[in-house]
């Protein structure tokens, strides 16, 4: 028997269609050990639940939910979910185990999601493969997920009983805290955060920053500006307002773009490299692969040139941009950038 990677027991949205465009998961398993794996497949045979290996999204009905959340009882936080959903006819019901290939599913794709947004999985440590191919394009809206070929009758449907249908964005992804909020964060406008975001406790996003999936911050930080997908921020580390990082959806190819721990980011910067720990990127400074760098000694004299992309995942850089000649400058740098105490401490 093989050991799954991910498990979970969630509620689905359909459309008229009968096809599903979301799926919650209230308490998802990931890397799920041998044992655990076993005791999981054997409540679903006890249930009388059909598996039969692989990546397997499995709708059940009343009596099975009933079924499998007495036969889990050795997992009792599994058993709980199985017990309340089982309270449920209205929407479906399912279980769904993963193993670490392609989503194909749905609700594969969306327990994938949640494990990276329940902080299981970091970005980049799961097969995200063909997503975009799973996920429907939703209307998300103050009364849930909408396919979006039935928005316009349910919206004159709801004028004419006197409500209003708020369509907050249409996307393959919805906000996360929809669906997870973490614990120990503050996210001023939540619906600049996918779900699939990773956010670390004492992760402090403003008005403006964006946190894209598969990507997202290690622990304390401040964050102004975009964290693209595939993009992580370790430690300490601040991105300024209206900066920007290019992952690998936004011309960065395979490349994986990292911030180190104790980094600044300047307001309206950007990087399309990688930064190691202590890295200074000036305000309005945007450092891209190919970008032409003057490296200067620590006297501030001229040793050679070089393209960024020699200098990523180095630690103790200034970037900077001579303010005479307006070539880009990098020198190293000992001063470690310290975060606003009193604001993090209040989170």
């Amino acid at each position: 028997m093989s050991t799954l990677f991910g498990f979970g027991i969630g509620i689905a949205s359909l459309n008229k269609q009968d096809q599903m465009l979301d799926t919650l998961f209230p308490a998802p398993l990931a890397h799920v050990s041998t044992d655990q794996s076993a005791q999981l497949l054997a409540a679903l045979k006890a249930a009388k639940i059909d598996y039969n290996g692989g990546n397997a999204a499995i709708r059940i009905n009343v009596q099975e939910c009933r079924a499998l959340a007495q036969a889990l009882a050795e997992q009792p936080d599994q058993a709980a979910i199985a017990k309340h959903l089982s309270d449920t006819e209205r929407q479906p019901v399912v279980v769904v185990l993963a193993t670490d290939s392609e989503p194909a599913s749905v609700a594969e794709a969306y327990l994938k999601l949640q494990l990276l947004s329940h902080r299981l999985i970091k970005p980049h440590q799961q097969n995200l493969g063909g997503i975009f191919a799973c996920l429907p394009n939703v209307a998300w809206t103050s009364e849930g997920p909408i396919d979006t070929d039935e928005l316009a009758e349910r919206q004159l449907q709801a004028r004419c009983e006197g409500r209003w249908i708020d369509v907050k964005s249409v996307d393959k992804f919805p906000q996360m805290t929809d669906y997870v909020v973490p614990s120990g964060v503050r996210i001023a406008a939540t619906s600049r955060v996918r779900l699939g975001a990773y956010i670390g406790a004492g992760t402090t996003i403003m008005h403006e920053g964006f946190v894209n999936f598969n990507a997202g911050t290690a622990g304390t930080s401040m964050i102004e500006g975009r964290i693209s997908a595939g993009v992580f921020v370790d430690e300490g580390s601040d991105l300024g307002g209206g900066s920007s990082t290019m992952g690998t959806l936004s011309g960065g190819g395979a490349v994986v773009i990292s911030v180190g721990k104790n980094c600044l980011i300047g307001a309206n910067a950007g990087i399309g490299i990688g930064l190691g720990d202590r890295c200074i990127v000036e305000a309005g400074l945007y450092v891209t692969a190919g970008t032409k760098v003057a490296l200067l000694d620590d006297k501030g004299e001229l040793v050679s040139h070089t393209k960024a992309r020699d200098l990523s995942g180095k630690s103790d850089l200034l970037f900077r941009r001579n303010s005479q000649t307006g070539a880009v400058e990098c020198k190293t740098h000992q001063s470690k950038v310290e975060l606003n105490e009193a604001l993090h401490a209040n989170n």
